[in-house]
C-alpha cells in the first residue's frame, strides 16, 4: 500500500512584486491538521534598494507562523511588536479575535543585495480560542531543539515530534520540523499524529520507497510508521497534527469556524476599525 495519499505541487502566486508558491489550501485538500495555509517564500533575490513591502493587513481565527532558511524580514503588529526574523528563527503571531501586521525590509538592509528564503504558515486556532487576546512570540534559533544523527539533521520549529517539543505556545496537537538529509540518509516518521505531510524543499526523496521531486507535497496516508530517505542532498518540512472538531471558513486573510465572523471583520477593516500599527499606520492593504 502506498504511504501517500495525496501528491501537491506548489502553485507560482504573485503577491505584488514579490512571488511565492501556494501549497495549502489546494482544492481536493484544504487542511493538514491545524495548517490552514502554506506559502513558499523565494529564495527571492533582491537589488540594492529593493525589498520586501507587505503593507499592514488584517488577521482573525488563527496563528501565522514565519520561518526563514535566509534573509530576513522586519514585522510591526498592531499590539505594538516590532521585531527582525532571521535564519532559523521563528515569529508566531495569535491573531485572535483580530490583529493587524507588516512585513517589510528594513532600511539598512536595503542598501546592498540580498536575498529571501522561507514558509509562512497559517495555523487555525481551536474554536475555543478564536477570539483570543492577541499575541506575538519570537523564538530564536538557539531555543528550538535540533538533533543530528546518521546524516539527518532536524529541527522542531513548533509543536512536539521525534521526542522534542519546541518553546512555541501552540493551542492545539500538532507539529513542524525543518530536516536537512544527506545522501542516502532516511529516518521514520511516525504515526503519532492523524495527518501527517511531507513538503520537499529541495533536492530528492522517497517516502515508502515512492519518489517526491521538490517543490511538492505528499499528503500521508493515516495510520502507518513511513520510511523516508534521500537520494540526494534534501532539505524537506514535516507538518501536521490533529483535525479541528469543525470545518475552517478561509478568505483573505481571514479564518473563521462561523462565517459570521469573516463578513463582520470585512466590514470592520473597509471602516478601518482594527487597530493601527505603531509607526506603520500610513498604508494598508485594500479588500479585495
Amino acid at each position: 500500500m502506498c504511504p501517500i495519499d495525496l501528491v501537491i505541487s506548489a502553485r507560482d502566486k504573485d503577491l505584488g512584486g514579490f512571488s511565492v508558491r501556494r501549497i495549502l489550501p489546494f482544492t481536493k485538500r484544504r487542511m493538514i491538521g491545524p495548517f490552514i495555509f502554506l506559502d513558499h517564500m523565494g529564495p527571492a533575490q533582491f537589488a540594492a534598494g529593493q525589498g520586501i513591502d507587505v503593507r499592514p493587513h488584517p488577521h482573525i481565527g488563527l496563528a501565522t507562523v514565519t520561518y526563514l532558511f535566509s534573509g530576513e524580514i522586519f514585522h510591526r503588529d498592531s499590539i505594538g511588536s516590532a521585531q527582525v526574523i532571521t535564519s532559523g528563527d521563528v515569529n508566531w503571531m495569535t491573531a485572535g479575535r483580530g490583529i493587524v501586521h507588516s512585513e517589510r525590509t528594513r532600511d539598512d538592509e536595503r542598501r546592498h543585495p540580498h536575498s529571501v528564503h522561507g514558509l509562512q504558515t497559517w495555523v487555525a486556532l481551536p474554536k475555543e480560542y478564536e477570539d483570543c487576546t492577541p499575541e506575538f512570540f519570537h523564538h530564536s534559533a538557539q531555543t528550538l531543539p535540533t538533533d543530528k544523527s546518521n546524516g539527518v539533521h532536524l529541527r522542531v520549529i513548533a509543536g512536539e515530534a521525534f521526542g522534542y517539543r519546541a518553546p512555541i505556545k501552540i493551542y492545539s496537537p500538532l507539529f513542524y520540523v525543518e530536516v536537512h538529509m544527506k545522501v542516502g540518509s532516511k529516518f521514520d516518521l511516525p504515526a503519532e499524529y492523524t495527518e501527517r505531510a511531507i513538503y520537499v524543499i529541495g533536492g530528492t526523496i522517497t517516502i515508502g520507497g515512492t519518489a517526491v521531486a521538490p517543490l511538492t507535497m505528499a499528503v500521508l496516508s493515516p495510520g502507518d510508521s513511513v520510511r523516508v530517505e534521500a537520494l540526494s542532498p534534501s532539505h524537506i518540512m514535516l507538518l501536521g497534527g490533529e483535525p479541528l472538531s469543525e470545518p475552517r471558513y478561509i478568505e483573505w486573510n481571514f479564518v473563521s469556524s462561523d462565517p459570521e465572523k469573516i463578513v463582520a471583520a470585512k466590514q470592520a477593516w473597509r471602516d478601518q476599525t482594527f487597530a493601527k500599527i505603531p509607526g506603520d499606520d500610513q498604508e494598508f492593504t485594500p479588500l479585495p
